[in-house]
């Protein structure tokens, strides 16, 4: 397993995202990347109903868990490492779930604006 270096948003020591469900490309609690994540799985967020309903009526139903793929559905409310596109998506869309800074990749930028991702932060002091 190939990573890049687990430095977030803000030029810090990336944070968590999830354990409880288990998120991250690799499924250690992390939005770590690496060249096997083709879909840039770095955008740590807080699960809306309404970005949900988004990403499923999108083609991706993040709600329905399906067990063969160790993938327990999610909630509002649940952490999740997501693809940087589809939150990109979601924030033209006015759809975009809450951000976690502190545990979003780096990598994310290349997809995101860091202003964009900053007007939904939900860890900023």
């Amino acid at each position: 397993m190939e990573t890049e270096k687990s430095i977030n948003v803000l030029g810090e020591k990336l944070e968590t995202c999830s354990t409880d469900p288990e998120t991250g490309f690799y499924r250690d609690g992390c939005c770590n990347t690496g060249p096997d994540d083709h879909g840039s799985h770095t955008v740590c967020v807080v699960m809306t109903a309404e970005f949900l309903e988004f990403s499923k009526a999108r083609g991706n139903d993040l709600s329905t868990p399906v067990p063969a793929f160790g993938f327990p559905g999610l909630k509002a409310g649940d952490g999740w490492c997501l693809c940087a596109a589809r939150w990109h998506e979601a924030f033209e869309a006015g759809k975009a779930p809450r951000v976690r800074l502190r545990a979003t990749h780096q990598a994310a930028l290349a997809h995101c604006d860091l202003g964009d991702l900053k007007s939904h932060g939900i860890d900023l002091s």
